[in-house]
This record gives C-alpha cells, sequence and structure tokens, in this order.
C-alpha cells in the first residue's frame, strides 16, 4: 500500500491517478476510470472527480492500492 500525502483538505480521485503515476493527464483518467473497475473506500468509483480525504483508500485493478494521509 502506497501512501499519499496531502496538504490540502482533499485530493480529487483523478489528481491521486496523475501524481501516481497512473495516468498522464486529466483526460487519460477520466477514460482509465471508466474502462476499469476502481475502488474507494471499497466502493466502485468512476468519477475523476471525487473527493479524497485522509484515510480514504484506493483500489486499482492490478491491486495497487493507495492510502491518503495528511500532512
Amino acid at each position: 500500500m502506497t501512501t499519499v500525502t496531502i496538504t490540502t483538505a482533499f485530493i480529487t480521485l483523478g489528481q491521486l491517478l496523475k501524481d501516481a503515476g497512473v495516468v498522464d493527464s486529466g483526460g487519460a483518467a477520466k477514460y482509465f476510470l471508466k474502462e476499469n473497475a476502481v475502488l474507494v473506500n471499497d466502493q466502485p468509483e468512476d468519477r475523476r472527480g471525487r473527493k479524497l480525504e485522509a484515510g480514504d483508500t484506493v483500489i486499482l485493478p492490478d491491486q495497487t492500492s493507495f492510502t491518503v494521509a495528511r500532512a
């Protein structure tokens, strides 16, 4: 599990995917989420604008997981 540290109140799912190197752009994030089953806190999520806060967990189809933490 990889920890993504944020300095703001939240990060969007699309921004997390870009920061983690999963996708290159917001458009790519939208396509990735449409074509792949991504889980946020064990619930399916396909909105790149989904706000993630400290404690949220994101799991990708290849079982890579990210946890959001506040700095």
